[in-house]
C-alpha cells in the first residue's frame, strides 16, 4: 500500500494496525497536507448493513468541528477499498504522558477541560465516542488536546440479528511518541462505564464516566478500576468503589475528589448531566488552584459525608438512624416525666437480642454464600475478611463469574445495615500465589483436592 495513491491521497508510510484495520500516514495531494488514512478491516464492513452504518457514523463525526476533536476530512472508496481521511495529530497520547510522568495537576485538569468541551460539542450533535481513554487523547506540542476516533467505536459493535459480526474488540489504534499508530492490546475495559460493561444502552453520561477514569489516572497515575483478569476488571467497574484520589495523593484538593467521584458514580443519574457542566466545574477548580484559593468541603458536603457514615452504621440505614433518634428522644421525655424504668427491663432485653440478631445477619449471609458457591466445581477456595470476599477459581466459563456476582448481589440486597460486601475473583493463580491465599486469615473454604498450606 505504501507508495500507492487512493484518489488524491498518496500513501507515505504505514503507522500501525489495530482492531479496526490499518492506519497509514498519507498526503492530500490537492491540499498538500498530511492526513491519517484509516482503512478498516474488510471483515468489519463486509456486511451491507454494517457498511451502511459505518458510513453514517463516520459522516456524522465529520460534521462535528471543535478544536479538541481530530477532524474527519473524508470518507470514500477506491477500487473496492473503503478509507477514512482524518486529521494527522502531531503530538503524544495522554497514556504516554502519564507513563512518563510528564503531567502535573494543572496540566491534567486543562486536558480534561478541553476534552469535556469537545465531548459537549459532539454530544449536542447526538454523537457518542464510546471509547474515551488516554490513548485516544492526543496532546500537541503546543498543549492542545485532541480526541481521536470520534464516533467510530460503534463500528466495533455487532450488528443485531446478523451472523458473522465481529465480537468484542481486542485492539485499537493510537499514536505513540514517535507519531506512529501501533496496534496495542485494548485497555478499553478499564475505562468502560458500568452500563457499557453490562451491554446496556448508552448516553452521553457514559462518555463522562470514561473521562472521569482518565482524569483519575492523570492525577494519580493509577487506574480506579483494575483486576487480574478482564472479567475481574469489569466486575470492579460495575460494582466496586475506587479509592479517593485524596488518599492516593493527599495534596490534592477535596474539590477535585468531589468532581472525580461524581463522574464515577455507578448510576448515570448521579453523574454530571452533561459534559458542559463537568467542564464548568473543572474550570472553576483550575482558577481556584491558580489563585491559591481552593475551598475545602462545604458544610453541606461535610454533613452529607457524615450522614452517609451514620446511614451505613445502623440497621435499616437511614430508617434505623431515625428510629434510634426517636428512641433517644423518647428516653429523654421519660426521664423528665420520672417514668418507672423497671417496666422497661424486659422489652430492653428483647430489643438487645433483636439488635444483635440483625447485626449478625451479614455473617450469616456470608456463611450461606460460602456454602452455596462451594458447590461450584471451579471454586478452589474462599477467604472472608470483614466486608471483602476473595474467591479463587480454576479457569472457568463466564457463567461461573455471573453466578458468583449474582450471589454477591443477593447478599447486598438482603443487608439491613453496614457496608455492602465486595467480592474479588482470582483465577488461574500460580501455586505460590495460591499457597499465600491459603495462609490468609479468614479462610472459609478450601476444596478437598486442594493441599493444605
Amino acid at each position: 500500500m505504501v507508495g500507492e495513491t487512493l484518489k488524491h491521497y498518496r500513501v507515505e508510510d504505514r503507522l500501525g494496525k489495530g482492531g479496526m484495520g490499518v492506519v497509514y500516514k498519507a498526503r492530500d495531494i490537492r491540499l498538500d497536507r498530511p492526513v491519517a488514512l484509516k482503512i478498516p478491516d474488510p471483515a468489519l464492513v463486509a456486511n451491507p448493513q454494517r457498511r451502511q452504518r459505518f458510513m453514517f457514523e463516520a459522516r456524522s463525526a465529520a460534521a462535528v468541528s471543535h478544536p479538541a476533536i481530530a477532524q474527519v476530512y473524508d470518507i470514500d472508496e477506491f477500487d473496492g477499498t473503503l478509507f477514512i481521511a482524518m486529521e494527522f495529530v502531531d503530538g503524544r497520547s495522554v497514556g504516554c504522558l502519564v507513563a512518563e510522568g510528564e503531567l502535573d495537576l494543572l496540566g491534567s485538569i486543562e486536558i480534561a477541560i478541553q476534552v469535556a468541551e469537545g465531548l459537549a460539542k459532539a454530544h449536542d450533535a447526538g454523537i457518542l465516542h464510546r471509547d474515551i481513554k488516554p490513548d485516544n487523547i492526543m496532546v500537541t506540542s503546543d498543549g492542545h488536546a485532541k480526541i481521536l476516533d470520534f464516533g467510530l467505536a460503534k463500528l466495533m459493535e455487532p450488528v443485531p440479528g446478523k451472523s458473522g459480526a465481529p465480537g468484542q474488540p481486542t485492539h485499537t489504534l493510537t499514536l505513540n511518541p514517535a507519531l506512529t499508530m501501533p496496534g496495542t492490546v485494548m485497555g478499553t475495559i478499564s475505562y468502560m462505564s458500568p452500563e457499557q460493561a453490562r451491554g446496556k444502552d448508552l448516553d452521553r453520561r457514559s462518555d463522562i464516566f470514561s473521562l472521569g477514569v482518565v482524569l483519575y489516572e492523570m492525577v494519580t497515575s493509577e487506574l480506579p478500576f483494575k483486576g487480574d483478569t478482564p472479567i475481574d476488571t469489569m466486575h470492579a467497574v460495575a460494582y466496586e468503589e475506587p479509592r479517593p484520589v485524596t488518599l492516593i495523593r493527599r495534596s490534592l484538593a477535596p474539590e477535585l475528589h468531589r468532581i472525580v467521584t461524581r463522574c464515577l458514580r455507578k448510576n448515570p443519574d448521579d453523574r454530571y448531566p452533561d459534559a458542559r457542566s463537568l467542564a464548568a466545574d473543572l474550570r472553576r477548580l483550575k482558577q481556584n488552584l491558580e489563585s491559591g484559593t481552593v475551598p475545602g468541603l462545604t458544610a453541606a458536603e461535610r454533613f452529607r459525608s457524615w450522614a452517609e457514615r451514620i446511614r451505613a452504621s445502623f440497621p435499616f440505614g437511614a430508617k434505623g438512624a431515625a428510629v434510634l433518634a426517636g428512641a433517644v428522644l423518647l428516653t429523654v421525655v421519660l426521664v423528665l416525666a420520672r417514668f418507672n424504668w423497671g417496666a422497661l427491663i424486659s422489652p430492653a432485653i428483647m430489643t438487645l437480642f433483636l439488635y444483635r440478631f440483625i447485626r449478625n445477619r451479614k455473617k450469616r449471609l456470608i456463611a450461606a454464600f460460602t456454602k452455596k458457591i462451594a458447590r461450584i466445581s471451579n471454586v478452589r477456595a474462599v477467604v472472608v475478611r470483614d466486608d471483602r470476599i476473595t474467591i479463587v477459581v480454576d479457569r472457568a466459563p463466564a457463567a461461573v463469574y455471573v453466578r458468583i456476582t449474582a450471589a454477591v448481589d443477593e447478599i447486598n440486597g438482603k443487608l439491613y445495615m453496614g457496608k455492602p460486601v465486595e467480592a474479588e475473583i482470582k483465577s488461574d493463580l500460580p501455586q505460590e500465589g495460591f499457597r499465600a491465599v491459603l495462609q490468609q486469615v479468614g479462610l472459609a473454604y478450601a476444596r478437598d483436592d486442594v493441599p493444605s498450606a
